[in-house]
């Protein structure tokens, strides 16, 4: 694996306070920034994450889930998560990434996709695989489903 560029929790700030601004508003302030910079720590050790993969499933699960932000967390796991790919040579993928994610990041704010689940969904996108995964596809659909009916 080749050296991989991590986010710091300046770039953080400075994403959400742009994202925010630029995706329709709402407040720029924060809960809990210390959870989101563990994270951003965590995600640097190959024990826990030894993956390209498993490092971005987990930044933008955290994100997505932490609430470290008063507004724009699902934004900003879709933002930061974009921004780690570019950093790291996945331009190939990135507008892929974004248009996908948009809605995948309500259902997994709304617990509906799992983190297992999402890393599926990832690595079919970084590998383009994607569009043809109809069987991915399916597990999205009934995750969805499934939660919809409790």
């Amino acid at each position: 694996m080749s050296q991989i560029i991590y986010i710091n929790i300046e770039q953080v700030v400075s994403i959400h306070k742009n994202t925010v601004y630029l995706s329709g508003g709402g407040s720029i302030d924060h809960f809990d920034l210390g959870r989101l910079e563990s994270v951003l720590d965590h995600i640097q050790n190959d024990d826990y994450y030894p993956t390209f993969e498993d490092k971005l499933t987990h930044l933008f699960f955290s994100t997505n889930q932490f609430h470290c932000f008063h507004d724009g967390n699902k934004r900003l796991s879709i933002a930061l998560s974009a921004f780690m790919l570019i950093l790291n040579g996945y331009l190939y993928c990135s507008s892929k990434f974004i248009k996908e994610l948009e809605n995948i990041s309500y259902h997994v704010a709304a617990g509906k996709i799992n983190k297992d689940l999402l890393k599926e969904i990832i690595e079919s996108i970084l590998f383009e695989d994607y569009d043809n995964d109809e069987q991915l596809k399916l597990k999205i659909l009934q995750a969805i489903q499934d939660n919809d009916e409790l």
